[in-house]
């Protein structure tokens, strides 16, 4: 005696089967299912410009820091003082250059080892 619906279970386990093997699959809503992880999604966008821009700040900062303790805190405004007096741009490297509170931290912390 053969069960109907013994046989129909098989069918349906058959035809699963040979939709899983081609690449399809049942997915329940609001499950992560395979559609999920094997689609194409586009490359996340980030932002690359941003790490270069710290990295030459902190460079220019450590520059302007070691001349200023190179230098000393007389000499290093005297040339300031030199470059204001100047043209345009002169006295606008003046102002780039001119000691700051980042600049003073790392004079300090560089003075004991370049003296």
């Amino acid at each position: 005696m053969v069960d109907r619906n013994l046989e129909n279970f098989y069918e349906r386990l058959e035809r699963i089967d040979t939709i899983n093997g081609s690449g399809g699959a049942f997915e329940a809503l609001g499950t992560l299912g395979r559609s999920h992880y094997a689609a194409v999604k586009p490359p996340r966008r980030r932002v690359f410009w941003l790490r270069p821009l710290a990295f030459i700040l902190c460079a220019f900062l450590l520059m302007k820091g070691g001349l200023h303790a190179e230098l000393g805190n007389d000499i290093y405004n005297e040339r300031l003082a030199v470059l204001a007096n100047g043209t345009a741009v002169e006295r606008a490297g003046a102002w780039v250059l001119s000691a700051d509170v980042a600049t003073l931290a790392i004079s300090a912390r560089l003075r004991p080892y370049l003296r």
